[in-house]
């Protein structure tokens, strides 16, 4: 028996299905298309991705309504390509890594970019600035087989109705399955692991009362609300 009971974390509605997927972990990769990393100032690695985290304890649901964070005067969005695992792999190989791909989503990855900027400057952890309460939201996921292939489909980003970010996944610099692969060479992953793949370029703030809504061709759309600050 527990001390005192925790609040749960949601299990992702799957298309065709009446259970969801439960979460487990939450990855994310930085800096995964070339005008993105520009807009921001950086270099383009090309030789490897990079991660971050985010607590599972953080995910909601697409429809969300949450109020503007606190600590921040410079909330971001970031839309991103979602994919969720549904098998284990370590030490995997690119068909190994297709393999194991349960399904994917529409995904947000909201960011404190004042906060991340302090802690990039200081040469500190970007937890602040990532990992913020609500600031994970995904929407239904859809099964790896009805997706297909991961090709030129249309990611895209609007807020109150004005499209903010467009790309495709072609512009994506480590794909999904070398993601995965490489991933598998540090973690042991399995069922239950979100991959938040990267955003495009067009990232900008928001504030509250701000509608946002995140589009993948063949993908349930993701939708979040903002909210006065509490």
């Amino acid at each position: 028996m527990s001390l005192f009971a925790l609040p749960p974390i949601p299990d992702v509605p799957v298309k065709g299905e009446t259970e969801g997927y439960p979460v487990r972990r939450i990855f994310c990769v930085g800096r995964n298309y070339a005008a993105h990393a520009a807009e921001m100032g950086n270099e383009v690695d090309r030789e490897a991705p990079f991660y971050f985290t985010k607590s599972p304890a953080h995910l909601v649901l697409s429809g969300a309504e949450l109020p503007y964070p606190p600590g921040t005067s410079d909330y971001h969005h970031e839309m991103e390509f979602v994919v969720a695992l549904g098998a284990p792999v370590f030490r995997c190989t690119k068909e190994e890594a297709q393999a194991a791909i349960y399904g994917y989503a529409c995904g947000l990855d909201m960011t404190r970019r004042d906060l991340q900027g302090a802690a990039k400057d200081k040469k500190r952890p970007w937890s602040l600035g990532k990992d913020v309460e609500g600031a994970a939201v995904i929407a239904t996921i859809t099964k790896a087989a009805e997706f297909g292939a991961v090709a030129d489909q249309r990611i895209a980003l609007s807020v109150d109705g004005t499209v903010k970010q467009d790309a495709t996944l072609t512009e994506l610099i480590h794909s999904v399955t070398d993601v995965i692969a490489h991933l598998s060479q540090f973690y042991h992953l399995g069922a239950g692991d979100l991959i938040y793949t990267g955003t495009p370029a067009g990232v900008g703030a928001v504030s509250a009362g701000a509608r946002l809504e995140g589009t993948i061709d063949g993908l349930d759309p993701v939708l979040l609300s903002l909210t006065a600050p509490e």
